[in-house]
């Protein structure tokens, strides 16, 4: 938008005194007679700006003029622009970027010293995942209902939602929404999201229900189990469930116990480990997971 390009023009020449025309164009990807119009709208706003030509010559802001930048320190700063840098992983734009530039208006520094936290929140599915979230944004600002194919444990559905929020938890991308199907709000993982759309449908906003993404509310604890690991894969324990999750034992081997809500995906998970696990309770689970590695073992003796 040009009222954006305009404040981030302004945001630049504060920080760095003088830039060049081409600087600016290539910087906002428009032509330079665009730049050179934002520069005469800047002026009718009632902000000097002076235009110099030749070798050292460029566009800047009148000396002795001032403007108040930021109520912020810079550590606050510092923050903010860590969680914007962030943002740009995703979407695959600069478009946060300019916004920290906006946003750190004469504090130049701060955008140089805020390089030692990186946040990328890009996944493998990073070409499929940022246009989705650029029509969820869309459709959430715009307040219309978004439509698609559903994949998940219980089956494939097509569902429309009336989009509430973008959510990044678990190491993935969410959105939480009303669903027009159950009638009530859920939470959809992004990359079991297919053929998403913006039907342009309008929606009332209604009151949002608080969103709890506390563990114990989106996976309830539902199966005890108790298994023994080798200890060379302490580290997977650890990195996943913490160093309080299990015993070491005299023999070095390590007794984990820890609940589960779903016995697919603790099946799936000791599998990963290969022969390096045994699980020994619950009874009836050990006997379940012992046919799944039978069936395994004859399908490879075929």
């Amino acid at each position: 938008m040009k009222i954006e390009r305009l404040i981030g023009i302004l945001s630049i020449l504060l920080q760095q005194k003088k830039v060049t025309a081409p600087y600016l164009a290539e910087k906002f990807e428009v032509s330079r007679r665009t730049i050179n119009r934002d520069i005469e709208d800047i002026c009718k706003a009632g902000i000097p700006i002076v235009t110099t030509q030749g070798q050292n010559g460029g566009i800047s802001i009148m000396e002795g003029y001032c403007i108040d930048k930021t109520l912020l320190t810079s550590s606050e700063m510092q923050s903010i622009l860590s969680g914007l840098r962030s943002l740009d992983s995703v979407s695959g734009t600069n478009r946060y970027q300019q916004l920290m530039e906006k946003l750190s208006v004469g504090e130049s520094s701060v955008l140089a010293s805020n390089n030692h936290i990186i946040i990328n929140l890009s996944s493998w599915y990073k070409d499929t995942l940022a246009p989705k979230i650029e029509l969820i944004q869309t459709a959430i600002e715009r307040a219309e209902k978004v439509s698609f194919t559903y994949y998940s444990p219980k089956g494939e559905s097509r569902r429309t939602i009336e989009p509430n929020m973008l959510v990044f938890q678990w190491a993935s991308w969410y959105v939480y929404g009303y669903c027009t199907n159950k009638q009530s709000f859920r939470l959809f993982k992004l990359n079991r999201i297919i053929d998403l759309i913006n039907t342009g449908e309008k929606y009332e906003l209604r009151e949002v229900l608080p969103l709890d993404l506390s563990a114990k509310r989106i996976f309830p604890a539902e199966i005890t189990i108790k298994a023994v690991f080798e200890h060379e894969m302490k580290w997977r324990l650890i990195e996943q469930f913490g160093l309080w999750s299990f015993k070491e034992q005299q023999d070095g081997k390590l007794l984990f116990c820890f609940d589960f809500a779903d016995k697919e995906y603790l099946f799936t998970w000791l599998l990963s480990f290969g022969n390096s696990v045994e699980l020994l309770e619950p009874e009836e689970l050990r006997e379940e997971f012992m046919q799944i590695i039978n069936q395994i073992s004859d399908k490879y003796r075929r």
